[in-house]
């Protein structure tokens, strides 16, 4: 036999909106470190003459 759930009214709305707040927060830090790394590859790119 399934239990009910007792939560308050709107918190399912709560939970969706932490659960997207979160996937932006972890989309955002992969850019900003993807974009950090190019910035790294390119700067040891210069210092070794690859540029144009």
């Amino acid at each position: 036999m399934a239990m009910a759930t007792t939560d308050a009214p709107g918190s399912g709305r709560r939970k969706w909106l932490r659960r997207l707040g979160w996937l932006a927060a972890i989309w955002l830090a992969s850019v900003v470190s993807l974009y950090l790394l190019a910035l790294v590859l390119r700067f040891l790119m210069n210092a070794v003459g690859l540029s144009h």
